[in-house]
């Protein structure tokens, strides 16, 4: 049987000839394309600064850093996004507040940050799940409204804009994540972007065992963490990025492929996209109606079953051991935020790797209408 994999990258010859360039200058110029990475990245975003760093998880913790979240503190997130998302929080011992997500977006819903805005807040993250752009102009408008820094996660939403305005550009500081599953990959990876000058400059000391630019060597001023990235991987970054309107425009192409696919199948939804967003849609996603009685569990074991490698939407943080063990429960945030909990058991990632071909996207359109209509009608 031929799988069809969920996801994966594309690698041509201008990656391998920056790579080879990186592993060719190792004494000249070790971060040569580190900074070239960085400095183009920034500009294509609109940014001051870029930090190139291991992972995006690193750069969400930088950012927490440099706005000096503390002990006590409380960070704003969506119940639904990857770990990585919240994980820095904890890192720096301050509390994660879970709100609910909005169905259409997929992203924080904007009521329920307000609800959950305290004196203790001290930041609010929003994610754009799959390239899926969140309410932006509600999510600026409470963070300028109550003076609360916004941290745009974009990590899976390199490409996509919202009103003609990049994902990257929001809020006070954003991230990107350039793992081995991402439309722009360095195998691992993350960039931290910031327009703020003092912000930017202790976010870089921390990057570096606390080492500022002004420090002598072996005299650092802080204690910092070792979140410095690596030329190498740098160079196959630039060299993907150097390829980046076709890298987003092969996963919209799928994209708009599964929409003509299943054109035809009621009580279905993709990735949004209204008029006023660009859905780079790293991951083309499925929501299953409430009008069918098939279970998300179900639903996946069939498409593995003929070699279709789709996956479950993220769980709600709150459901999850790690989460739990903090001490989150999660029978207070299922009637805390419902849509999430509601939402996920309907929502399924289907294949989208950057080497698929209309003819697999085709196969799985069949499958997928094969199983919805015989569990309509059964």
């Amino acid at each position: 049987m031929n799988i069809i994999p969920t996801i994966g990258p594309s690698i041509g010859e201008v990656e391998k000839k920056f790579v080879d360039k990186a592993m060719s200058n190792w004494y000249s110029e070790p971060y040569y394309f580190c900074e070239l990475f960085e400095s183009e990245f920034a500009k294509y975003h609109g940014r001051k600064y870029a930090l190139m760093t291991p992972n995006c998880t690193s750069a969400i913790h930088l950012l927490l850093i440099g706005l000096d979240i503390q002990e006590g503190d409380e960070v704003i997130a969506p119940e639904c996004t990857w770990i990585a998302s919240v994980a820095p929080i904890f890192y720096q011992k301050a509390k994660v507040v879970l709100c609910d997500i909005d169905e259409t977006t997929w992203g924080i819903d904007p009521k329920s940050v307000e609800k959950n805005i305290t004196n203790k807040t001290k930041a609010i993250i929003s994610v754009n799940l799959f390239g899926n752009m969140a309410d932006m102009d509600a999510l600026v408008e409470i963070a300028k409204k109550h003076n609360i820094p916004l941290i745009e996660d974009a990590a899976q939403s390199l490409g996509s804009t919202y009103k003609g305005v990049k994902s990257g550009k929001f809020g006070v500081g954003s991230v990107f994540s350039f793992h081995r599953t991402k439309t722009l990959t360095t195998g691992e990876g993350g960039m931290l972007l910031v327009d703020d000058d003092a912000l930017y400059k202790r976010c870089k000391t921390f990057r570096d065992h606390g080492r500022s630019d002004d420090d002598p060597m072996y005299f650092n001023s802080e204690v910092g963490y070792k979140y410095m990235p690596n030329n190498v991987s740098a160079a196959l970054g630039y060299g993907q990025f150097t390829r980046l309107d076709e890298l987003v425009g092969i996963k919209h192409d799928i994209f708009k492929l599964y929409q003509q696919g299943l054109a035809e199948v009621p009580d279905i939804k993709l990735n949004y996209e209204p008029d006023y967003v660009y859905n780079s849609a790293w991951i083309t996603t499925i929501v299953l109606g409430k009008s069918y009685k098939i279970q998300k569990d179900e639903f996946i074991e069939k498409l593995q079953a003929k070699g279709i490698m789709a996956r479950p939407f993220f769980y709600p943080l709150s459901s999850i051991p790690g989460i739990n063990k903090r001490g989150y429960s999660e029978a207070e945030h299922r009637l805390k935020n419902p849509k999430a909990y509601a939402f996920t058991l309907r929502t399924i990632n289907l294949p989208s790797p950057m080497n698929m071909t209309q003819n697999q996207v085709k196969f799985i359109c069949d499958e997928i209408k094969a199983i919805l209509l015989k569990d309509m009608y059964e």
